[in-house]
C-alpha cells in the first residue's frame, strides 16, 4: 500500500476513537501526529511519555484491531516522543525601524481552574498549633505531588480551613507546574457521575478523572450511602494511585466514623497521610483576625480583636462572620468600631452555645457530681456499671455540645482510642431510643454544664 493510504487508514482509526470519546475529550487526550509507515507498522509521535503510556494502556488494542478490520493485516503502532511536534512556527517578524523602543512580551498567564478561589493560598493561611502539622504536610504535598504523601486527607469540623488548605495545594501547583488539576466537591462529583450514566458518556467521565495529575475532592462524607459513586471513585483512586498521581480529600470527621462507606474505599482513604484540624487557640484566633483586617485595609483596635478572639472560639468561619458584622455596622452607620460597639453588636454571637468555650474537664466534673463519682473515676480504667455508664454519658455530652473530635475526647478521658468514644456515643443513642426519660436526663446535665461554665 502507498504511504498516503496508511495515513488515511490512520485518520479513519482516529475517527473511530473520536466517536467513542466525544470531541472535547478526544482533543484533550489525543495530541498525536502521523509520521510515517511501513507495510506492517505505523509510526506516530506524541509530546510526552505520559501521554504515550496512557494511549498504549487504554487504546492501543482498540486502534490495532480497527486497523486489522480495515486492512485484514496485523499492523503495529509505534510511538515516538517529539516534545515539539505541536509547536507552530511563527512567520518572520517585519523589520523593526531604528530608534523604536521594544517592549518585552509578557508571559501568558496560565489558565486558571475556575473552581479554585484565588485567595485560598498558603501565604493567606494562618498557621498555629491547631493546624501546624496539616499545613506543613500540605506544603510538602504541593512541592512533590504524587510522591510525598498520597493520598492526603484533611479532616476536621466545619469552618476550620480544610477547603482553604486543599485549594492552596491546587493554587500552588497551578502557578508552579504544568500539572492538570481538578478540584470538585464530592456532591458535584456524584452529580456529574449520575449525569454521565444518564447520557451514556461514562467513558468521557472516566477519562476526565482517571487521567488527571492532581485530583482534589472536597467533603467526602457526602459519599455515605452513594454506593455507585463509591464504586466509581474506588476505580478512579486505583488508576491515579498506580500512576503516582496526587489525590487530596477533605472530610468533616475521621474516615473511620463514616457510615455506609465501602470497606475497600475506606482503606484507600486511610492508606496515606490523614491529618486533623482543631479549633484555633486564642493566639491563632488573634493572628487570623489581624490578617483579615490587614487584607481589608481597615482599622480595628487591639482590644476589640482581643474581645472577639476570647469569645469566638468555635472555628475560623465564625470568627470571620463576627468581623464582617462589625465592619458592616461601621460602614452603614458611619461609626468607628469601639469596644462598646463590639460588645453590643456581637452579644448574641458571644452568647451562642457554640462559643461557650466549655472544657472537657468541666463536663466531667458536672457528670461526676451527678453520679457521686470523681473525675479520676471517669478517666480511669474501672469497668463497673456505676462508672461505665456515666463515662459513656460524659463522652456523649462532650461530642454533642463542643467542637472536640473523637480523638481529642478519647485522649482527654483516660487516653482512650477514638473508636471507644464512638462506641460510647452509640450506646447512649441506643439507650435514648429505648428509654424515653434518658433524653431528659441528658438535657438536664447539659443545662447544669452551661450554668457551671457561666459561673466559672
Amino acid at each position: 500500500m502507498a504511504e498516503w493510504d496508511y495515513e488515511q487508514l490512520w485518520k479513519e482509526t482516529l475517527d473511530h476513537i473520536r466517536g467513542e470519546l466525544g470531541e472535547q475529550e478526544f482533543s484533550l487526550g489525543f495530541n498525536i501526529k502521523y509520521i510515517r509507515s511501513t507495510e506492517h507498522e505505523i509510526v506516530i509521535s506524541v509530546p510526552t511519555s505520559l501521554q504515550r503510556d496512557m494511549i498504549q494502556k487504554r487504546y492501543l488494542t482498540t486502534m490495532e484491531n480497527k486497523l486489522k478490520t480495515l486492512t485484514d493485516k496485523n499492523i503495529s503502532i509505534v510511538f515516538e516522543i517529539h516534545s515539539g511536534h505541536d509547536k507552530k512556527v511563527d512567520p518572520p517578524s517585519p523589520p523593526v525601524p531604528e530608534n523604536t523602543e521594544i517592549t518585552p512580551a509578557l508571559p501568558r498567564p496560565q489558565k486558571r481552574d475556575l473552581q479554585l478561589r484565588e485567595n485560598y493560598t498558603f501565604d493567606k493561611y494562618v498557621i498555629g498549633e491547631n493546624n501546624n502539622f496539616a499545613a506543613n504536610a500540605a506544603m510538602a504535598v504541593s512541592r512533590n505531588p504524587g510522591n510525598a504523601y498520597n493520598p492526603f486527607l484533611i479532616y476536621g469540623g466545619v469552618g476550620l480551613g480544610k477547603t482553604h488548605l486543599m485549594q492552596a495545594i491546587g493554587n500552588y501547583l497551578l502557578n508552579n507546574s504544568d500539572n492538570k488539576i481538578i478540584y470538585i466537591t464530592a456532591e458535584n462529583f456524584t452529580n456529574e457521575f449520575i449525569q454521565a450514566l444518564q447520557e451514556t458518556r461514562t467513558a468521557v467521565f472516566k477519562n476526565k478523572y482517571r487521567y488527571t495529575d492532581v485530583l482534589l475532592i472536597d467533603d467526602i462524607h457526602f459519599l455515605q450511602n452513594k454506593l455507585g459513586t463509591q464504586e466509581e471513585l474506588f476505580h478512579t483512586f486505583d488508576a491515579l494511585y498506580n500512576s503516582k498521581k496526587q489525590m487530596v480529600f477533605t472530610c468533616d470527621r475521621p474516615v473511620s466514623e463514616l457510615k455506609n462507606l465501602s470497606d475497600r474505599l475506606r482503606t484507600r482513604f486511610e492508606m496515606g497521610l490523614n491529618v486533623d484540624l482543631q479549633p484555633p487557640n486564642y493566639e491563632t484566633r488573634c493572628a487570623i483576625l489581624k490578617k483579615k483586617i490587614e487584607a481589608k485595609n481597615i482599622s480595628i483596635p487591639d482590644e476589640v480583636i482581643a474581645l472577639v478572639s476570647k469569645n469566638v472560639s468555635s472555628n475560623i468561619r465564625d470568627l470571620e462572620a463576627a468581623l464582617i458584622k462589625l465592619i458592616a455596622y461601621s460602614e452603614l452607620v458611619g461609626k468607628s468600631i469601639t469596644l462598646e460597639i463590639a460588645q453590643q453588636q456581637l452579644k448574641d454571637v458571644f452568647a451562642s452555645p457554640r462559643q461557650s468555650n466549655m472544657s472537657i474537664d468541666t463536663i466531667l466534673r458536672v457528670v461526676a457530681e451527678k453520679f457521686s463519682l470523681t473525675i479520676n473515676d471517669l478517666k480511669g480504667r474501672k469497668k463497673t456499671q456505676n462508672i461505665v455508664f456515666p463515662r459513656q454519658l460524659s463522652m456523649y455530652i462532650v461530642r454533642q455540645i463542643t467542637e472536640y473530635s473523637t480523638t481529642e475526647i478519647g485522649q482527654s478521658i483516660g487516653g482512650r482510642d477514638h473508636t471507644t468514644v464512638m462506641h460510647s456515643c452509640n450506646m447512649i443513642e441506643e439507650r435514648i431510643r429505648a428509654d424515653p426519660t434518658m433524653d431528659s436526663i441528658i438535657q438536664n446535665l447539659i443545662r447544669a454544664v452551661k450554668e457551671y461554665s457561666a459561673k466559672s
